[in-house]
Order: C-alpha cells, then sequence, then structure tokens
C-alpha cells in the first residue's frame, strides 16, 4: 500500500510540474525546456517586431506628409549626405512599396510566432492530459483494491 502511495504521489507531482511548466523526472524532462521560450529568443522577437513597427510608423507619416504635398511638389531623398531630387510619384511608389513590405513581415512573423506558440501549448496539453488521465487510472484502481480489500 505504500508502495502504491508513493506513485500517486509521484504521478501526482509529475501531473502538477508538467502544469507549471517544469518536470523532474519521466521522458517528458526532455521535452520541457524545448517548448519553453527562452527570455534572449524572445527578445529578439519583440525588438525586430518593435523596429518593424516603428519604420512603418515612419513610413505612414511620410506617405501623410506626401497626401498634403501638390503635385509638382519637389520631393527630396536623402542619400549619405547628399540631398537628390526626385519625383513626387516615384516616392510615393517607393514609400507604398516599403510599407506592403513591412505589413507582410509583420504578418509573417506573427503567423511563425501564433503557430510556434500553439504547438507548444497543444504538445503541453496534450502531455498533461496523458498525466492526468493516468493519475486518475491509478487512483480508480487504488480505490478498487481499497473497497476489495474492506470487503
Amino acid at each position: 500500500m505504500a508502495d502504491a502511495q508513493k506513485q500517486l504521489q509521484t504521478l501526482s507531482d509529475d501531473y502538477q510540474s508538467l502544469q507549471l511548466g517544469r518536470c523532474s523526472n519521466q521522458p517528458f524532462a526532455a521535452i520541457i525546456p524545448k517548448l519553453i521560450t527562452t527570455r534572449p529568443e524572445l527578445q529578439g522577437v519583440v525588438e525586430g517586431r518593435e523596429k518593424l513597427e516603428a519604420q512603418q510608423q515612419e513610413n505612414k507619416s511620410v506617405q501623410k506628409e506626401f497626401s498634403t504635398l501638390d503635385e509638382d511638389s519637389t520631393v527630396y531623398k536623402i542619400i549619405g549626405p547628399v540631398l537628390l531630387k526626385q519625383d513626387k510619384s516615384d516616392a510615393v511608389m517607393a514609400v507604398e512599396g516599403r510599407l506592403d513590405f513591412i505589413e507582410k513581415e509583420i504578418g509573417i512573423r506573427a503567423d511563425q510566432n501564433r503557430k510556434r506558440i500553439e504547438g507548444q501549448i497543444a504538445d503541453l496539453q496534450e502531455k498533461s492530459e496523458k498525466k492526468k488521465a493516468e493519475v486518475i487510472q491509478f487512483q480508480t484502481q487504488m480505490q478498487q483494491q481499497a473497497s476489495a480489500a474492506s470487503s
């Protein structure tokens, strides 16, 4: 009976550890570190997205400024230390192209991150449900043994 109690405690502990995102034993211990996003990796993703969003805001501001200009207005493009004259239509197309690229890049990164995180969550939920089923099955066996012993 003490052996069964110990096994139940181990299963319960493993289930609880899995719920908290860590595991002390079982084959799951090797999987958990892969499923949890590391801080530097997350920080890099966040910084990349913030940079893209800043570029997007800058380009939207430029686009807004272009909309207030007359068609015959002079537009200059800075290349290094030099200002070069540019057609307004070319400048507008360049800004729109950059905005399209940035929006697609933000969308692609968001999809990739969402899919990766959803996969991690699904894996953890599956492992958790399996461990929960083991605990319930073991508890049922213990109850049946206890009722058989008392009869």
